[in-house]
């Protein structure tokens, strides 16, 4: 994915972490990325990397952001492509518990629970599609102000 104009030294460096960096830490790295990439560069990482799953990169087509060519890293790969990171942000209580070490200069922590755990097929696209709605909301608020 590429990063908006402008000086990236100027922009704060976010690092979205959940566990299997497949649905919630990817959707938060678009939406970030969408948002305010003008501001912010954003990022995502896993505890235990597990691959894009294609109902995060299907929910995020339906608003309109291709996160297709994202990938599913883990937090050390991450943190040895970036010499620093601003933000750092676990999207679950499972990352926020299990994560490594990540030298950063703020920490938050938004637990959104995890649609991939959802059986029900119908329920499982619908599960993705609030949890988007739900970063996304999160987003704009956290990040809004600045």
């Amino acid at each position: 994915m590429s990063e908006p104009e402008g000086n990236a030294e100027s922009r704060k460096l976010v690092l979205f972490v959940c566990t299997g960096n497949a649905a919630r830490s990817q959707m938060a790295e678009g939406l970030l990325r969408r948002r305010f990439g003008d501001r912010y560069r954003a990022r995502s990482a896993g505890t235990r990397p597990a691959g894009l799953d294609p109902l995060a990169v299907e929910a995020m087509a339906e608003i309109g952001i291709d996160i297709a060519g994202q990938r599913s890293k883990s937090v050390e790969e991450c943190l040895a492509d970036e010499s620093a990171v601003d933000i750092a942000v676990t999207v679950c209580d499972h990352a926020r518990a299990n994560c490594p070490y990540v030298p950063a200069l703020e920490r938050l922590h938004r637990q959104f629970e995890d649609p991939a755990a959802v059986q029900d097929p119908e329920a499982r696209a619908r599960a993705f599609r609030e949890v988007r709605d739900q970063i996304e909301t999160w987003i704009e608020v956290e990040f809004g102000e600045s």
